[in-house]
């Protein structure tokens, strides 16, 4: 039975959903009225004066209660059935009379089991269009959960996955950087040795072994600075250093190793006194010195700028070779970690050493910028709050 009511209200539904609320239940309830009329007209017609006009208005009346929204519309049609049944289907026809014995108890009784009836069915309805909110609540949160367990599901994996990547790359990283530096050192006795002075040749050799050896131990300390930032082992252990000396030991560490090219340092007015971990930072200038020396084609102009920019203390490393790719510019300002394969010179790690940067200007709550200089030459630009901040 409730499935064919939950047919026949659908179908309504469909039918008239359409109009307003109130138009609604005023049309639906007229026209079940005029059909109980109808069929109470024709059953007068066969039976004479015995009929049963009462049973078709209640059900009228039902009907009117489980399409119409509240019980207004029931009552008011049961209050209407009942002076229709009075008026046209009971002696004296098309006149309304209480003068006959068992009339007003009728009717009185035909009005108050209609309010009755219609008092439950609009309970019924009530109650069965909460019994579908729950359902559908119900389903929804089981979707939701679903898709809540694949989503965790998703990240643990990932998370699994980097963390294997990152044991990998630091076992990897720590068996590399012992024969490195042993090579590293061979080279620079043998450049020290009067045999490769004497010969060009071997000297060119020798100086190339100990400029990719140099490369090769900074591009092992990067991706072990870059797994320890990013999986949280590598703490900050922030002190208040003045920024000028820390871009100092960097030019030093640039120029011992690359001591043809000329690099200037333009430092602020203002004393750069703020919190931060010098070591790291010393590697972000570092690693973007050698990418202006590797990647610019520039042997002279290079410089490194220090100075205040409101509450931030700015470094700024400029060329004036041949710029960035729009694609290197582009993945900096989105933040969005930087691959080998960005460079042109992959071998070098261009890439690498950039996320490295990027990393470790992050942890320290700056901001971390590249571009073009419009006069030629890229510009790499971070900054570093000149105050303690705390993580959100």
């Amino acid at each position: 039975m409730s499935k064919t009511m939950n047919r026949i209200y659908c179908t309504f539904s469909k039918a008239v959903g359409f109009l307003p609320p109130v138009p609604r239940n005023l049309l639906i309830s007229l026209l079940f009225l005029c059909i109980a009329y109808v069929v109470s007209s024709i059953l007068l017609g066969h039976t004479g004066a015995e009929n049963n006009s009462a049973l078709v208005f209640v059900l009228a009346v039902v009907f009117i209660s489980f399409l119409t929204d509240g019980y207004a519309y029931g009552i008011a049609a049961s209050l209407v059935g009942g002076f229709c049944i009075n008026y046209y289907f009971m002696f004296p026809y098309r006149a309304f009379s209480l003068s006959y014995a068992g009339y007003p108890v009728a009717m009185v009784s035909m009005v108050l089991i209609s309010s009755v009836v219609c008092a439950l069915t609009s309970r019924v309805k009530l109650q069965a269009m909460e019994a579908i909110k729950r359902e559908q609540n119900t389903k929804d949160l089981y979707e939701l959960n679903a898709r809540l367990n694949e989503e965790k599901n998703a990240i643990q994996l990932e998370a699994d996955r980097e963390a294997i990547r990152g044991n990998i790359l630091r076992a990897v990283s720590h068996d590399l950087r012992t024969p490195l530096t042993a090579i590293s050192g061979a080279a620079t006795v043998l450049l020290a040795a009067d045999e490769v002075k004497n010969s060009e040749k071997n000297l060119s050799l020798v100086q190339d072994i100990k400029s990719d050896a140099d490369s090769l131990i900074a591009m092992v300390e990067n991706l072990l600075s870059i797994t320890k930032i990013r999986d949280g082992t590598m703490p900050l252990n922030k002190q208040e250093e003045m920024l000028e000396e820390v871009a100092g030991d960097a030019l030093l560490t640039i120029r011992r190793r690359f001591p043809s090219y000329h690099i200037s340092l333009d430092l602020s007015e203002d004393i750069l006194y703020l919190p931060m971990e010098p070591m790291l930072i010393k590697q972000v200038m570092v690693n973007l010195l050698e990418n202006a020396i590797r990647h610019s084609g520039d042997h002279d102009h290079i410089r490194l700028h220090l100075f205040r920019q409101d509450d931030w203390a700015v470094v700024e490393v400029r060329d004036r070779g041949k710029g960035i790719s729009p694609e290197v510019r582009q993945a900096v300002q989105s933040g969005r970690p930087l691959s080998a394969r960005l460079s042109d010179d992959s071998s070098r790690g261009m890439g690498i050493g950039l996320s490295v940067c990027q990393s470790i200007i992050k942890a320290h709550n700056g901001f971390f910028a590249a571009g073009n200089d419009p006069e030629g030459g890229a510009v790499f630009r971070f900054g570093l709050p000149m105050e303690e901040t705390n993580d959100e």
